[in-house]
């Protein structure tokens, strides 16, 4: 199996690909500024998978490695609604929609360290 395989990793890439090309479109001034942050933090959050995936012989990197990529969650959450807030972002329907993937991709995270500290997949 790969990190690729897993569920996680596939809906954290594809939102980081995704915040991305948001960016693209935000207003000059925010390219450099929330729009750096919030593509960082985006593409955090798939690093510390696969970064974690690598050292899953060892179950407290594992864990700490899907720890920080909930962290990298929260961040971009904060992010979009600072661009969202600022009217940096205006469009209403692409807010709701990363708000809410980035609300499950949390719930997933959080789900899968669970079943990690139990035992699945050491």
């Amino acid at each position: 199996m790969s990190y690729k395989n897993l569920e996680i990793y596939q809906i954290a890439h594809r939102l980081a690909v995704e915040i991305h090309k948001m960016t693209l479109s935000l207003p000059s001034f925010e390219m450099y500024e929330e729009g750096s942050q919030i593509r960082r933090s985006s593409k955090g959050v798939p690093n510390c998978i696969v970064e974690g995936y690598g050292r899953r012989r060892y179950k407290s990197d594992f864990i700490r490695f899907l720890i920080f990529a909930q962290a990298s969650i929260d961040e971009t959450k904060e992010h979009l609604d600072l661009l969202y807030e600022t009217s940096s972002l205006k469009d209403e329907t692409l807010y709701r929609y990363f708000a809410s993937s980035y609300e499950e991709l949390g719930r997933k995270v959080h789900s899968f360290i669970n079943s990690v500290e139990v035992g699945h997949l050491t």
